[in-house]
């Protein structure tokens, strides 16, 4: 019986050093502990709102290829609506946070911070509402 204790314990370590070891997703994250915002500020997703909170999110991010008269992939997010049928068909969500089988946003460029993805999802998750 203690023979095989010891592989089993041995395994359970290297599992949750592996585990620990491979929580960031991203230099930035690593490098950044506090994705929000420098000088020990936290990442704040109550009450996000779309257009105090999404909107220059989207716009600083997405505009230049979806926005503004632009709807590259036959995409617009320069509104509310447009924004909105990404967000209920999953694609928004699915392209930000790079996930397998969408399209990797921005095209190129580096992902979302996770502070602005978790507000995103935030928001979403209270409604998606336009506010």
């Amino acid at each position: 019986m203690k023979k095989a204790f010891f592989p089993l314990m041995a395994l359970a370590i290297a599992c949750s050093t592996i585990i620990v070891s491979c929580s960031k997703d991203n230099e930035e994250d690593v490098n950044n502990p506090n994705p929000g915002g420098g000088g020990g500020t936290t990442c704040d997703t109550v009450d996000m709102r779309y257009t105090a909170n999404i909107q220059p999110i989207i716009q600083s991010n997405c505009y230049s290829c979806h926005g503004n008269g632009n709807a590259s992939g036959g995409i617009s997010l320069g509104n509310y609506a447009s924004l909105k049928t990404q967000v209920d068909n999953g694609r928004l969500v699915g392209a930000i946070t790079h996930a397998s089988g969408f399209s990797p946003m921005p095209l190129g460029g580096a992902k979302l911070s996770d502070c602005n993805i978790n507000k995103i999802r935030a928001w979403i998750a209270r409604g998606a509402q336009n506010n």
